[in-house]
């Protein structure tokens, strides 16, 4: 039986009793309905893994042991940035997720010429601590010790020039000339366009500051596929997805 694995923001430390906070214990005690004696794996975000034991639990309180600490990680070598244009229904939460689980150290919403969601103030708070959990619990499924930084929404214009990675890509399904993906770069950045795609003159920005046009293949991929699609692509030619033995 898989042990669950629970992220808390808490200071961890081998060997130590102590009570989890509010979020933590109602999902142990309410969606696992894990019991006392249950075993589980703790970790804040700050390196490696702690095994532990529920101590006492109840509604909304549970307490545990910790054991040692597992110092293990699963970090690519390779730091990848996303910036993806925010888009409708339940698409971003589902790049979000599977971005964490691909191994992204970086996710910027991102606010375009023909993005059709608008975002603004507590609706946008809201947004962020939606995705900011969906993270969470992508890191807890997949086995990740460290969160991607979930940075706020910001338009396109101000992220172009942020983006310091040593290669930047801009997913472009117009673009017809050929990749080289020869060079062993140590980070890289993607930024993908809404569901209509970036403009001509957002992609001219983007190639300004450094950004190479990037196709993937000859069909034209939705704003979901696409960034997973490069995102797995770049991990396996530079990161830990490697076929080759």
């Amino acid at each position: 039986m898989r042990i669950p694995r629970i992220y808390t923001e808490q200071n961890l430390q081998a060997n130590a009793a102590f009570e989890l906070g509010p979020g933590p214990s109602a999902h142990i005690a309410k969606a696992l309905r894990m019991r006392t004696g249950d075993s589980l794996i703790l970790f804040n975000g700050e390196g490696g893994e702690y095994k532990a034991s529920i101590v006492a639990l109840e509604k909304k309180f549970v307490q545990i042991r910790t054991q040692e600490h597992n110092p293990a990680e699963l970090e690519s070598p390779l730091q990848l940035a996303l910036g993806i244009a925010i888009s409708r229904g339940d698409r971003m939460d589902w790049i979000v997720q599977k971005a964490t689980e691909l191994g992204v150290v970086s996710i910027t919403p991102l606010m375009t010429q023909r993005t059709e969601v608008k975002l603004k103030g507590d609706r946008a708070e809201k947004k962020h601590a939606h995705w900011r959990q969906i993270i969470i619990s992508a890191c807890e499924q997949c086995g990740r010790n460290r969160l991607p930084e979930l940075n706020n929404l910001m338009d396109l214009n101000s992220w172009l020039p942020s983006v310091k990675a040593q290669r930047k890509f801009v997913l472009h399904h117009r673009n017809t000339s050929a990749q080289k993906l020869e060079q062993q770069p140590a980070s890289v950045a993607i930024l993908v366009g809404p569901e209509g795609g970036l403009s001509e003159q957002e992609i001219d920005q983007a190639g300004n500051q450094g950004f190479e046009a990037l196709t993937l293949g000859p069909r034209v991929l939705r704003t979901e596929t696409a960034p997973l699609a490069a995102l797995a692509i770049l991990q396996s030619r530079w990161g830990d997805m490697s076929l080759d033995d």
